[in-house]
């Protein structure tokens, strides 16, 4: 009877934490630099650089942290690193219970994304990405320099939210019972390029290249707006829960934010195509292959 109540109270208590995180959100999903400027000098902000080192040591937004995507959001075959390194991870960029989390990247929105979810994953909501990319700015409006800023460390306190990741067995029972949305560009889609052993995509997506969410400027990337955006998605239902794939789970993060902006409940099947590409034992779709 002790083991209920308690497991009675963890549920409760679990569920008053992400009501009360989704309630105190105190920083956009998309942040543009009007936001930033705002809050830049805010005590409770962190802000993440997810650029290479080089990159970050050249010049960087007045002190942000370094975290260089690939190095650090990813563990083997672009699965999600461990919890315990994301918990060190995090600690040491000094992001507390009570943080506003900003990450930015060089423009193409996928690691800044990638990050976003992560830390969705973890239970951290207060998380938004820059709607630009790096220095897409005009000149002084946003204070940057080239001082290495190190944060004090903080105890970050992980709380798993299952529900916003899908594995290979989840996505394989879920074909032609939920959406799947493919974020990989059409060639890939359509099986004329792939970076797994087999062509083509899970069968029943759709595709939705993350490319789609950000217009290409003559001083850099920006994501569209949330009209444009859902133009885009129009066709899309909202009544069935979306699961989302790309190669290695970056690409459609970008689609992730975007469609929870536009009010969609939707996943990341983690392995993506990377994992359902190499294994025979699944089912593909490839038009490549048809006449």
């Amino acid at each position: 009877m002790l083991k209920q109540i308690l497991l009675l109270l963890f549920i409760i208590t679990s569920f008053t934490y992400a009501t009360s995180k989704n309630i105190d959100k105190e920083i956009p999903s998309i942040v543009d630099t009007k936001w930033l400027k705002s809050n830049i000098n805010n005590p409770n902000l962190v802000i993440l650089d997810l650029r290479d080192e080089k990159s970050y040591k050249k010049e960087h937004i007045s002190n942000s942290i370094n975290i260089p995507a690939l190095e650090n959001l990813f563990a083997d075959k672009y699965f999600m690193p461990d919890i315990e390194s994301l918990k060190k991870l995090f600690s040491d960029a000094g992001i507390k219970e009570n943080s506003s989390v900003l990450a930015y990247d060089d423009g193409s929105f996928i690691w800044s994304a990638r990050l976003y979810w992560i830390l969705e994953i973890l239970g951290h909501d207060n998380v938004g990405i820059l709607n630009v990319g790096y220095n897409n700015w005009d000149k002084n409006y946003i204070s940057v320099d080239d001082k290495i800023y190190t944060p004090s460390k903080t105890n970050f306190i992980p709380r798993v939210d299952n529900e916003k990741v899908q594995t290979k067995l989840s996505t394989l029972l879920s074909i032609g019972k939920k959406t799947i949305i493919d974020g990989r560009k059409e060639s890939h889609y359509l099986g004329k390029e792939s970076l797994a052993k087999r062509h083509g995509h899970i069968p029943t997506a759709k595709n939705y290249a993350c490319t789609q969410n950000y217009q290409v400027t003559s001083t850099g990337n920006k994501i569209k707006n949330l009209e444009e955006l859902k133009e885009l998605y129009k066709d899309i239902p909202k009544d069935k829960k979306i699961i989302l794939y790309c190669d290695g789970g970056a690409e459609a993060a970008l689609n992730y934010i975007v469609l929870q902006e536009l009010g969609y409940k939707a996943s990341v099947y983690d392995g993506s195509w990377i994992e359902w590409g190499n294994d025979v034992n699944v089912p593909i779709d490839n038009p490549s292959n048809k006449n």
